[in-house]
């Protein structure tokens, strides 16, 4: 059963400042808005403030929880990082490669500042175990 943050981050699309607060919960796990503000924004002049309204928009989307039974509120995501990276990817395939994977594969490695080769090796054999499987991932 879905819960009601999860019905409700469901609904949201996080904006890109949303985006990288999340980033930093994926990354670091529970933080407090200071361990946020100070990853993102450091001395650049960006306000607590700021981190903290932000965290308390994304907290009312549902898109972060907030364990308040501290005096510094800890927040951690809400929203799986995998899940959300789909759905933009699915997103983006659909609105501008007119539904199509390989063009936007294709695109995407075209047009990319040069893979490692690790990388390469990965995407390899991502595409071999595709193959094996008859096309389907």
């Amino acid at each position: 059963m879905m819960t009601a943050s999860r019905r409700a981050a469901a609904a949201h699309w996080p904006t890109a400042a949303e985006l990288e607060i999340l980033r930093v919960l994926w990354d670091r796990g529970s933080c407090t808005v200071r361990d946020v503000h100070e990853a993102l924004y450091g001395d650049d002049g960006v306000g607590y403030t700021t981190a903290l309204k932000l965290m308390q928009i994304m907290h009312a989307k549902g898109l972060v929880e907030r364990d308040d039974s501290q005096r510094a509120h800890v927040y951690r995501a809400a929203i799986d990082k995998q899940r959300t990276q789909k759905r933009y990817l699915a997103d983006i395939v659909q609105r501008l490669f007119n539904g199509s994977t390989p063009q936007m594969v294709l695109q995407a490695l075209g047009h990319h500042r040069g893979a490692s080769r690790a990388e390469l090796a990965e995407i390899r054999a991502l595409l071999n175990k595709i193959e094996a499987q008859g096309g389907k991932p």
